[in-house]
């Protein structure tokens, strides 16, 4: 072992050996002799084949399994063979240990996570290697849950670590992150770790307002601090006179949370009143658990105003992901709102460890198996998935990590839905044959659309007709992948039925021309056409809305068709539009793509979020229009770098270069005589602002207004936001994004 070791420095070496004491003395769960030699052997074999590797920061690459390992075993609560799974997760893609070693050491168990963990080589042939991997990841998730549990726990020390990067790599792993991993986390019940990426996500594609957020909270600290310790002191007075024994203590809303409540509210952080949490956990047996939670509801209710629409029963009804609690919103102390959650032991400990603690619970509770349950949906989703990895890993996104509603059967059963689902989808939840035939459904005995939207407790009825079928219509109209799949299938058998004449007119035309009618010349046309295949052209030559005369744009050399080359047309000089000037016209900003001057791209700022110079922003080649500059916080961002991030570049500002950019704002506050003129004349007399539109809209005493100005870079938008808020009547003003 010694010679092994040898890549190591003194110093590397006692800190790995730290790293490794640390995570055995994490492991929660009990070892017998042959978990600790499995473990010790797995540390081993990652240190000697990691050896020669590196992270970005320069350390060790085995920092990355040992620490991975820890968080498996300290903040999910997982067991050995989690553990050593996650010591191994990186071996066989970057090192030569290959799977049939690893099963030969450690069984086929470890073999099927660390390949479920493995990403795929070769994938350049494919739309999206990033979401092919994705699926790789999910599917594995139906026959051993810790494969994701694992790759969670990876993906969150790469987060935690993602500082020393390139920052378009920081960019990509971030939207990753919140596209598909902190989701999943909120899945599977683990709270705190999808807080964590969500605002790790957030310090990188949203930094400054990042920034200005934590600094605020760190300003705000000791007063806030004084405040929950009084409320603490009160509550835990209150709860001993019960006598029920229970913990009580605060916690600080993420940062993500508290700006996403200032978007929604459309207010600024000090109009945030409810940024932390009281939480008290009592420690009763589970049979007392109901009723010692609705006590301490009451006695606190007692003394602290409740706001009953605020008020969150998720013990009578568990979320989907196994989260019990019962939330309630009080106005505390001089007069400001505080969230209450109370909970057992056992729901604090489901809520913090999610999927793992249910485990240890399992059967002991009332809500029954809720991540069976979930685990069955993903199974079937998984069976009726036909599309492309990007196509399932929407429907995996829209199906299993939306929030869901509950709906009965006539016979009183209980079926779970995402919400938003509809009527159709009811129905083709109950059979296919069903669905296929809906005409409307019966919601508590009333007549309605297919269409539908499910609401909690809601008694449905499918109404059906033998003379009716799907169409393409239908595919709006239902959210579930189940719906959708059978509804596709339905559609390409018709679409298969109907094309029949069309393949009979294209197979008379072609032996009219002694072409062959093959495979190899069919998909010549299909891809000349840009359509999907086969059936899509036999059924489009049926329908008329492709004629066969198509067959003149080919050569035909030796009964192959070969695409006839075409002239390429003289470039137009572009005449300047009326009213353009030509300083405009050759004021588009400069950039850097990859380091290179941007001039050689084809390139053009994104309509989406409209960047502007000093946003942090990213190139992105689009199939047909050129290079788009995105900002890093674009409403379209997430997808993008998730599902296509081979196809982003690193894009920066030539800051030297003076150009023109549009931005869009916000404009909340009183609607009073005279408010328009007076912000018109800040922009346009005071700060010499050039708008491009205006429009102003009042209700019940407030306006809201979007205005859209011409700005040179983000420090005079910064400029024109604060002057904007010294205005009276003015409340907030945010950049739409």
């Amino acid at each position: 072992m010694a010679d092994k070791l040898k890549a190591y420095s003194e110093e590397e070496l006692r800190q790995i050996q730290k790293a490794y004491r640390n995570l055995v003395r994490s492991i929660s769960t009990n070892l017998d002799d042959s978990d600790k030699k499995n473990i010790r052997k797995a540390f081993e074999i990652a240190l000697d084949a990691h050896k020669e590797q590196r992270r970005k920061s320069g350390e060790p690459y085995i920092f990355h399994p040992i620490e991975v390992a820890r968080i498996c075993a300290a903040e999910i609560a997982l067991g050995p063979t989690a553990i050593i799974s996650a010591l191994l997760h990186d071996t066989v893609e970057d090192t030569k240990i290959t799977l049939d070693e690893l099963e030969a050491q450690f069984g086929t168990k470890i073999k099927m996570i660390v390949d479920g963990l493995t990403k795929f080589d070769d994938l350049y042939d494919v739309e999206s290697p990033q979401a092919e991997n994705f699926r790789k990841i999910l599917v594995t998730l139906t026959k051993d849950v810790r494969v994701v549990l694992v790759k969670i726990a990876d993906r969150l020390h790469n987060m935690r670590t993602l500082g020393s990067m390139p920052k378009q790599k920081q960019y990509k792993i971030a939207s990753e992150t919140a596209f598909v991993y902190a989701p999943l986390a909120h899945r599977l019940g683990l709270y705190p770790i999808k807080m964590e990426l969500e605002d790790l996500c957030m310090k990188i594609t949203e930094s400054e307002i990042y920034k200005d957020i934590a600094d605020k909270l760190s300003a705000t600290k000791r007063e806030r601090n004084r405040f929950i310790k009084q409320i603490i002191g009160e509550i835990e007075d209150a709860v001993s006179k019960l006598g029920i024994k229970a913990r009580v203590f605060g916690r600080i809303k993420s940062i993500n949370s508290i700006w996403k409540k200032m978007k929604k509210q459309k207010v600024p952080f000090e109009h945030v009143y409810d940024k932390f949490a009281i939480r008290v956990v009592v420690d009763v047996p589970i049979e007392l658990e109901k009723s010692s939670c609705w006590q301490i509801y009451s006695m606190i209710t007692d003394f602290y105003r409740p706001i009953p629409e605020r008020l969150r029963d998720w013990i009578s009804n568990p979320k989907a992901n196994g989260y019990e609690s019962l939330h309630t919103t009080v106005l505390g102390p001089k007069g400001r709102f505080v969230e209450v959650q109370i909970r057992s032991e056992r729901m604090d400990e489901i809520a913090e460890k999610g999927f793992a603690a249910h485990w240890k619970y399992k059967g002991v509770a009332s809500s029954g198996n809720v991540f069976d349950h979930w685990l069955g949906r993903v199974r079937e989703l998984m069976e009726s998935q036909e599309g492309n990895a990007i196509d399932f890993l929407n429907d995996f996104r829209s199906n299993l990590f939306a929030e869901e509603v509950y709906v009965f059967t006539p016979k009183g059963e209980m079926r779970m839905f995402p919400k938003g689902a509809t009527g159709l989808d009811f129905a083709f939840e109950i059979h296919t044959e069903v669905g296929y035939h809906c005409i409307g459904v019966r919601v508590n005995d009333r007549q309605v659309p297919m269409g539908y939207v499910l609401q909690n407790g809601d008694r449905m009825e499918v109404v059906t007709s033998k003379n009716q079928k799907p169409n393409e219509r239908w595919l709006e109209l239902v959210i579930t992948g189940k719906a959708r799949s059978k509804i596709r299938s339905a559609l390409k058998e018709e679409k298969r039925k109907a094309g029949e004449y069309g393949k009979e007119i294209l197979m008379r035309k072609c032996k009219n021309l002694k072409i062959e009618f093959d495979n190899e010349n069919i998909d010549t046309i299909v891809k000349y056409l840009k359509l999907k295949s086969h059936v899509d052209l036999y059924f489009e030559i049926a329908n008329e809305t492709i004629s066969h005369t198509v067959l003149k744009e080919f050569n035909v050399i030796n009964g192959r068709l070969v695409i006839k080359e075409k002239e390429e047309p003289k470039e137009k000089v572009q005449k300047p539009l009326p009213g353009e000037t030509a300083r405009k016209r050759v004021n588009k900003p400069k950039l850097l793509i990859n380091g290179e001057d941007a001039s050689q791209f084809q390139y053009s700022l994104a309509s989406c979020c409209k960047p502007v110079q000093g946003d942090d922003i990213f190139a992105y080649t689009t199939a047909t229009d050129g290079v788009k500059i995105h900002r890093s916080n674009c409403p379209n961002a997430t997808h993008l770098l998730a599902n296509y991030g081979y196809r982003v570049m690193q894009a920066d500002w030539v800051s030297s270069f003076n150009s023109s950019f549009v931005a869009d704002l916000l404009i909340i506050g009183i609607d009073d005589i005279g408010v328009v003129q007076r912000l018109t004349n800040v922009l346009t007399n005071q700060l010499r602002v050039n708008m491009r539109s205006i429009a102003f809209d009042g209700k019940d005493g407030f306006f809201e207004g979007k205005i859209s100005v011409v700005v040179n870079n983000t420090d005079q938008l910064q400029f024109i936001i604060k002057t904007l808020l010294e205005e009276e009547s003015v409340s907030s003003v945010t950049r739409i994004e």
